[in-house]
């Protein structure tokens, strides 16, 4: 393990969260996995032993630990093999959680923030649009204000949490002719009159609940506003470094456990009256893919290290989720054909960390689009600055 980033104790909470994982969530990942519903009782666990508040201020009952801690959570959560369960833990963690943070005033964060952190609220980020996809700017759903109140109406779409949790942060253009400079962020109780979620069938990520969300004149108090009204986009593109550096570390983390089991099926196979990792077309192989994953895995730490020091490195971040998520498909894919007919079986890891993988590079800005964004940097030298 890597030293430079990590101390003794970093080791002593990935081992303590290793034998959480292996001991109360993976005798339920199958159940989960057929059902597409996690049971609550385990948020309050992860609640009760601190993990949701890791990187939150203590004031809040949060534990104020470096990012650290953060990119092991992930990077363990990507190898008990349910990308579903991985994504509704950190899509609640640190995309609902990060906007109530970062931007809700006192009253918010007691309100949400707090129970969020013990597991007794889960919240989702909604952003997504059926229309728009990756394009933020483009979003149609609207809040009109009316005296005290907006009234909420619109759809979003792909929404990880979005059926069972208990509130949801929305972005919505409150002046939709200033485009992308009219767009705001509320939280919204899931009872709010009006409001709807429906599940939707996924390739992968079998456990998590992903929603389509309808607001028919949804009536919420103004008091529900995040940060500053139209002030929306700058927010969200804020916290957009965080979200790819997380789906970057994600994508070495499962790429690194797909190796791992390649490698321990690799050397107990047998054809031709040895085992199969003394082939040298797959040894080969294996040391391609290995670099690979090293490449990016040391990369993203070197990002995260930025990160955690306050450096504004959207560049990076993009670079890091762009990179990893391609890698890991690729690293994904190979290692099925090393298990031969057995990586085609469910009975197997490889089927479904594949499917889980094929999101890596659509989720969270599809790999298109951060492609565009990257060469607006390059080329054109565009600077995108902090939320001020």
């Amino acid at each position: 393990m890597n030293s430079m980033y990590f101390t003794e104790e970093h080791q002593l909470f990935r081992k303590s969260l290793q034998d959480f994982l292996q001991k109360e969530v993976v005798p339920h990942i199958e159940k989960w996995e057929q059902t597409g519903l996690i049971d609550r009782f385990i948020w309050k666990k992860f609640g009760d032993m601190g993990f949701f508040g890791i990187k939150y201020p203590e004031a809040y009952g949060g534990l104020d630990l470096d990012l650290f801690y953060t990119v092991i959570l992930l990077e363990e959560l990507q190898k008990i093999n349910s990308g579903g369960f991985a994504a509704a833990i950190w899509a609640h963690t640190y995309l609902a959680m990060t906007h109530l943070n970062a931007e809700g005033d006192e009253a918010i964060k007691q309100k949400y923030l707090v129970p969020s952190i013990t597991g007794d609220k889960i919240g989702c980020l909604c952003i997504s649009e059926p229309f728009g996809g990756s394009d933020v700017a483009g979003m149609r759903t609207t809040a009109v204000k009316k005296g005290d109140k907006y009234i909420i109406n619109g759809s979003k779409t792909f929404i990880t949490n979005g059926v069972l949790s208990d509130y949801l942060v929305v972005a919505v253009k409150t002046s939709p002719e200033l485009g992308n400079k009219g767009i705001s962020i509320f939280v919204v109780d899931r009872e709010t009159k009006g409001l709807s979620a429906t599940k939707l069938n996924k390739l992968g990520w079998r456990a998590s609940d992903t929603g389509e969300i309808a607001f028919d004149n949804v009536e919420i108090p103004a008091n529900q506003i995040l940060g500053e009204e139209d002030k929306g986009f700058a927010y969200i593109m804020q916290h957009f470094a965080l979200e790819r550096l997380i789906m970057g570390i994600n994508g070495h983390a499962r790429a690194e456990f797909a190796l791992e089991y390649a490698l321990k099926y690799m050397s107990e196979r047998q054809a031709f009256g040895r085992t199969i990792d003394k082939f040298q077309a797959l040894r080969h192989t294996i040391a391609d893919l290995y670099t690979d994953m090293e490449m990016c895995k040391t990369f993203n730490y070197a990002v995260a290290y930025r990160l955690n020091k306050g450096e504004y490195v959207v560049k990076e971040a993009t670079m890091s989720k762009l990179r990893s998520t391609k890698m890991a498909d690729e690293v994904i894919y190979q290692c099925l054909q090393f298990l031969g007919g057995y990586g085609y079986m469910e009975d197997y890891p490889m089927a479904r960390l594949l499917r889980d993988s094929r999101l890596g590079p659509i989720g969270g800005g599809t790999s298109e689009i951060l492609r565009e964004i990257l060469a607006k940097i390059i080329i054109d030298k565009k600077e995108y600055k902090e939320a001020t």
